[in-house]
């Protein structure tokens, strides 16, 4: 499901216009992404949680040659389902 299709499927939902909802989702990913930049989680509720996660440097390998290389640590957005998600998808 693309953006488009969700777009279409909450405007049906909700009776709003597909311009609203795409107002209200590029929000969401404008918040989304300030918050986690701040070091605070973001819970939607019946979806799960995402979370910035500290990934350390490393050093890893050139697949092709073998050679090693230094990876740099950076922040990863993680995404946790509630319960609620999981449940839906297993039963």
């Amino acid at each position: 499901m693309n953006q488009a299709d969700i777009i279409d499927a909450v405007a049906t939902q909700t009776n709003e216009s597909k311009s609203t909802v795409k107002s209200v989702l590029d929000a969401l990913g404008v918040v989304t992404a300030s918050t986690l930049r701040d070091g605070d989680e973001v819970t939607l509720p019946g979806l799960g949680k995402f979370k910035a996660s500290v990934r350390k440097a490393r050093t890893g390998r050139n697949p092709s040659t073998g050679a090693p290389l230094e990876i740099p640590a950076k922040t990863a957005a993680t995404f946790t389902a509630s319960k609620g998600l999981k449940d839906a998808l297993n039963g």
